[in-house]
């Protein structure tokens, strides 16, 4: 029995209204090419999201129960900043090798399940140990599931599809980790405020490692059953690194990950990079504004490493730390989509610069805010109002960057930039947190001070870069916005 002939509209080739084309032969209108189911955007093509999003409730609660956990087995300061370290040291060599071998063999299906049982396993675990080694272990496998598995999930994400909607789905993509993330740390505020009712002290935290380990499992299992099936080695070339990354510039973001945990590894696509041709043809400005990028991821490390423990001490329990850190995380979310709109139409630099200052800034003041105030309702109402700005001021530098590095960089290696941007990021988190953790074991207001210096270094660097470009815009072209 032969397949009728598509039903097509007057104009030869194009597809009847509410039919979208779904691959190059379509398009083309090939005779005898087979024909696609037509895509679904937000509907049931995307029931594999899902079980990605019961991961990140795993992974946004196991974001701040591992710290807290490591600080109830007696770990100080010190202690966070190693665990902070090497959460951010595995994130590039995963995500760099996840990402080659998705492309060589097309194995994709099997990298994110494989990844979401680590999760799984690597929680599940983390509990039954009462020393702060085997925990760091564990922790660092969590993340490095995690940095691996993200840019597999984003060539799954626009497998299939035209290039056109590539953002609609990468954006997608990030609004269920988002909102998993937030709900993970929404999870945590609310067990440990209940289950201190009905539990011992000392096993509030343990146990919440449980609804978190069911929670990656339900994931696992969701995704065996929805994840689209592997397309075989290399089978969409459409889906170059370049365009990849595009697509990733473009997507509207819900990242409350990234406001409190800015060094791992985010929704990069290192595939292209290629760091020797990329050294051999950065130009003066970039160079300056990745040691800038560099200054300023050391210090947000700086501070986000001994945080945890810092609340603690200062009397905050892990229901009031919980409830920070999803409130910074939210701020930084709901202010995405303004920072765009202000990036497009104001100076780049100067906005940048102003919200660096100000994170500078912030950072020291929850020191003094929380040793002032402590844990009263003025004390708690001052320290959630400073995360919020810490989150706001996060989306601005965020989005500014990603724009920088664009335009800084020459079109024949804006790729590799994008990767070591990434990269870098990584590596300035690794070195701040054991940086930040030290620092703190002497005093919190000389770390979290140091941390703000870092930052405002940063700052005076991208301010060089600034008047680096209106000097040489007369002559080359180049914009100072």
């Amino acid at each position: 029995m032969t397949r009728p002939p598509a039903r097509t509209s007057s104009r030869r080739g194009r597809p009847a209204a509410g039919r979208r084309w779904s691959s190059a032969a379509d398009r083309c209108g090939r005779i005898g090419a087979p024909i696609r189911r037509p895509v679904s955007i937000g509907g049931m093509a995307e029931r594999w999201l899902y079980g990605w999003g019961l991961g990140s409730v795993a992974l946004g609660g196991a974001s701040l129960v591992v710290p807290l956990y490591v600080v109830e087995l007696g770990g100080g300061p010190v202690v966070l900043g190693v665990l902070a370290a090497v959460a951010a040291f595995v994130g590039v060599p995963a995500a760099l090798g996840a990402g080659r071998i998705a492309d060589r063999t097309g194995k994709r299906r099997a990298i994110v399940l494989g990844m979401l049982a680590l999760v799984a396993v690597s929680i599940g675990v983390t509990p039954l140990f009462d020393r702060a080694l085997p925990v760091i272990v564990a922790n660092g496998a969590i993340w490095f599931a995690f940095a691996a598995a993200t840019p597999v999930l984003t060539l799954l994400a626009v497998a299939d599809v035209p290039e056109n909607v590539w953002s609609e789905r990468i954006a997608l993509l990030n609004q269920y980790q988002g909102i998993g993330w937030a709900l993970g740390l929404l999870l945590g505020a609310v067990w440990t405020a209940l289950a201190s009712r009905f539990l011992p002290a000392d096993a509030v935290i343990r146990w919440l490692f449980v609804p978190l380990t069911v929670c990656a499992v339900l994931g696992l299992l969701l995704g065996i059953r929805t994840l689209p099936a592997d397309p075989g080695p290399r089978a969409d070339r459409r889906a170059s690194g370049d365009r990849v990354r595009r697509a990733i510039r473009n997507a509207d973001r819900f990242s409350v990950r990234t406001a409190a945990f800015p060094f791992t590894v985010g929704r990069a696509d290192f595939r292209g990079l290629h760091p020797r041709r990329f050294v051999e043809r950065f130009t003066p400005a970039l160079a300056v504004y990745f040691a800038a990028v560099f200054c300023f991821f050391t210090g947000f490390a700086a501070f986000f490493a001994p945080l945890p423990a810092f609340l603690t001490e200062v009397g905050f329990g892990s229901d009031g730390v919980f409830a920070l850190y999803l409130i910074n995380g939210l701020a930084s979310a709901a202010f995405f989509g303004v920072a765009g709109r202000l990036t497009a139409g104001h100076d780049v630099e100067r906005l940048q610069i102003g919200s660096l200052s100000v994170r500078a800034i912030a950072l020291p003041a929850i020191a003094l805010a929380g040793g002032a105030w402590g844990t009263s309702a003025v004390g708690f109402g001052v320290v959630a109002a400073i995360f919020a700005v810490i989150g706001v001021t996060w989306a601005v530098i965020a989005v500014t960057a990603g724009t920088l590095v664009t335009r800084l960089s020459p079109p024949t290696v804006r790729g590799e930039a994008l990767g070591t941007y990434a990269a870098l990021g990584a590596l300035a988190g690794g070195i701040g947190s054991v940086l930040g953790g030290r620092l703190a074991a002497v005093s919190y207001v000389v770390a979290f001070g140091a941390a703000g210096v870092l930052v405002l270094a940063g700052a005076g660097m991208v301010l060089l870069v600034r008047r680096y470009n209106a000097a040489v815009a007369p002559t080359d072209g180049i914009s100072a916005t």
